[in-house]
């Protein structure tokens, strides 16, 4: 079953002094559109990262979230900027000598000048680090395509309704379609009663009335549509029962429904007729806006 673009996840695992937090949130969107916030120490991993999410999620904008603390002592160390700190004490010392005070600048009074001291993760172990990421990030994955899953096969429900409110309009309008012509022959002829004197109908006799009755149903003829329009409903069930990507397949499909419809609309020349087609318009367009938001 086809699922939603919208959903969230998390996972959190611990390896020893290591804690990763992983958090995705995804909107429907076009494309698959990633965006990862994370410490720079996982920026070796970005491309795999990025591989990983749009395989899964195929489409969608993706917001993630990784987070990472490791206890450990070795996992960092305090670095020296040697070079800071003798120009540091060298300008101290020149200050000393011009005011002739007393150079007391100690080792504490350096340290906590600006960017004397600096902290630096240590080398890290990347195919390690990666595999630990990894396995939290599926769990994150997991719990984001469960949620997009049950809200896909809610949407599919939905749509399948609405399909079936559709074909219940189209045979609306398919069974109203005679009626519309045999009406127009009923009023073409009480026109005719009552323009033409009795001397004056032999010049305008049935063959002429059926003629101009064939004419109107060949403009407002409607059947190869309806036609359409029920093989369109048939495909469209089919599509959203498979275990597939089908937002794009469903979208082109409800641009010929609805393409279909406007048609008939247009030939339709009856009141009632053009009310249904509006009522189809209106599901049309809940269904579109439903459809933006599958995969």
């Amino acid at each position: 079953m086809a699922h939603s673009m919208t959903g969230f996840g998390r996972g959190e695992k611990v390896f020893g002094t290591r804690r990763y937090s992983v958090e995705i949130k995804s909107v429907n969107s076009r494309f698959c559109d990633i965006n990862i916030r994370m410490p720079k120490l996982f920026n070796f991993a970005d491309a795999n990262l990025r591989k990983l999410i749009s395989d899964i999620l195929v489409r969608g904008k993706v917001d993630v979230f990784i987070s990472y603390e490791d206890d450990s002592e070795s996992s960092s160390e305090v670095v020296v900027n040697q070079g800071l700190v003798k120009a540091y004490s060298d300008a101290i010392s020149e200050i000393a000598s011009i005011t002739g005070r007393a150079d007391d600048a100690n080792a504490t009074r350096l340290a906590a000048f600006p960017d004397v001291l600096t902290t630096r993760q240590k080398e890290i172990d990347e195919e390690s680090i990666y595999a630990e990421l990894e396995e939290t990030m599926k769990v994150a994955l997991d719990g984001i395509q469960e949620m997009r899953n049950v809200e896909g096969a809610n949407l599919i429900s939905d749509i399948i309704d609405k399909i079936n409110s559709l074909e219940k309009i189209k045979d609306e309008i398919a069974d109203r379609a005679p009626e519309v012509i045999e009406e127009y022959r009923v009023r073409l002829s009480d026109r005719i009663d009552e323009l033409l004197a009795d001397n004056n109908k032999a010049f305008y006799d049935e063959a002429r009335i059926t003629a101009e009755v064939a004419v109107f149903a060949d403009k407002c003829a409607i059947d190869e549509e309806l036609k359409r329009l029920t093989s369109h409903f048939s495909q469209g069930k089919r599509i959203l029962a498979v275990d597939d990507s089908v937002g794009k397949k469903m979208d082109f499909l409800i641009q010929e429904i609805n393409r279909e419809t406007n048609t008939i609309g247009s030939k339709a020349n009856d009141l009632e007729i053009t009310n249904r087609v509006l009522l189809m318009k209106n599901v049309i367009e809940e269904m579109r806006e439903q459809i933006q938001n599958l995969v």
